[in-house]
């Protein structure tokens, strides 16, 4: 190693980057944890007054509650997808502080006003408007902030993608133990909501706070610095060969716009279609798929509440973390194998698996694996591999471009990381409707 390079103290660089990854996901978990109270609130008052004692819960729900699910997924793809891609094509042009500040700022003001509504009476129609603004400024500057924190830990070796991919895994985790917690402790749903706004209004200051420490750490300026002359380097060494109007302006801050996205996606694609893919089978399947299926041997009792909480979201979760915080210790296989979109293409056997699960109501498919336990081995299996896969992937799709293309590739990363997202949610539908 060389010599020159400073070492990262304490692991300050590496646990800021884990908190900022933790600071990315955890407000949009807890928001996703909070879907009782908000569909408790769009209750219609004259359905809720009037309907009889023994009417179904689904004919008693409201219009807006029916809807609200949709809409929300909706209201966080969309934007996180167009945004994501906007910050990959813009973010030469934006500088990283005001992405990640910013960013972080415009969300803990959201999180602030969420908290603060939870206190404030207002009917149904406004309510859910109110949500899904939230929900559409939240996505928003959540893909602008994953975006530059993927390109920002490009500039630095492979393993720091990973505190980025873990903090978000632990995101999960945390937001499911928080669920199981409130209904444990059989607080109201209200209390229970304000609880998760709050925290996640404590998470999201404690990563401003860390952000703005880490310019100061030597390890992370010692990356940045050299990041800056490897692409003036990068710069003198092509003017010869370009052939480009951008090549003859490249003074300045021009020469960071020298590398073009289609020809760094030339590099990394199939690190891309690879995360985009891992994804793609996981939203498909989870949660559309797993959060319908019943337990066989719960027989009524307390394990029937706490079935989908511990062995959907808690396990999904803590497995899905681990999973991505291997990749720490252990990055097999290679960066150049192909064994890596082998096994993520290899993961499309869990979308059947699940679906021959016990899943209720269906009206297609037989019931192969009744019993829990195969639920539970598969959830396993399937957020390991999601977790250890796809981290792998952004670990490594920055590290096949030269150090002034890393950012840019970051970014492109994280646009189809999104998409994957995006694909998922709209084939979660078609595979629930299978069953």
């Amino acid at each position: 190693m060389d010599p020159q390079v400073p070492k990262d103290k304490y692991n300050g660089v590496w646990l800021i980057f884990f908190m900022l990854g933790l600071g990315t996901l955890l407000p949009w978990n807890f928001f996703m944890t909070a879907t009782m109270y908000f569909t408790s609130r769009l209750a219609d008052p004259l359905v809720e007054a009037n309907f009889s004692a023994n009417a179904t819960e689904e004919g008693s729900r409201s219009v807006l509650q029916a809807k609200f699910n949709n809409v929300m997924t909706l209201c966080a793809m969309v934007p996180l997808l167009v945004f994501t891609c906007l910050n990959s094509v813009l973010h030469q042009r934006i500088p990283q502080k005001i992405r990640i500040a910013g960013s972080l700022s415009a969300i803990l003001l959201v999180f602030l006003l969420t908290a603060i509504l939870v206190k404030v009476d207002l009917e149904p129609l406004p309510f859910f408007v109110i949500t899904m603004i939230k929900i559409i400024c939240i996505n928003s500057f959540g893909a602008v902030l994953q975006g530059s924190l993927f390109g920002m830990a490009g500039l630095l070796p492979a393993s720091y993608t990973t505190p980025i991919m873990s903090g978000q895994g632990l995101a999960g985790t945390f937001a499911a133990f928080s669920m199981i917690c409130a209904i444990a402790s059989g607080s109201a749903i209200h209390d229970s909501a304000f609880g998760y706004f709050i925290t996640a209004c404590a998470v999201i200051s404690l990563a401003i706070g860390s952000y703005i420490v880490l310019p100061k750490l030597e390890f992370f300026q010692y990356y940045q610095k050299s990041q800056q002359n490897k692409a003036d380097e990068d710069e003198e060494n092509k003017m010869d060969l370009l052939k480009k109007d951008e090549g003859q302006k490249s003074t300045g801050d021009d020469g960071k716009q020298t590398p073009s996205i289609p020809a760094i996606f030339k590099k990394i694609w199939v690190m891309a279609l690879s995360v985009c893919f891992a994804f793609t089978i996981t939203i498909g399947t989870f949660p559309a798929v797993t959060v319908d299926v019943k337990s066989t041997i719960a027989d009524g009792g307390k394990w029937e509440m706490y079935f989908i909480p511990v062995s959907c979201f808690l396990l999904f979760n803590l497995f899905d973390w681990m999973g991505r915080s291997l990749t720490a210790v252990c990055m097999w296989p290679g960066k150049d194998s192909k064994l890596l979109p082998g096994l993520l293409v290899a993961r499309v056997i869990f979308v059947p698996l699940f679906m021959l699960c016990n899943v209720q109501p269906r009206y297609n498919l037989p019931i192969y694996f009744s019993h829990d336990g195969w639920f539970i081995g598969f959830m396993i299996l399937f957020a390991f591999s999601n977790g250890y896969l796809a981290s792998l992937c952004m670990c490594f799709g920055p590290k096949k471009v030269d150090a002034s293309e890393a950012e840019t590739a970051g970014a492109i990363m994280a646009f189809f990381l999104s998409l994957g997202l995006a694909l998922g949610a709209s084939l979660s539908f078609l595979f629930r409707g299978l069953v």
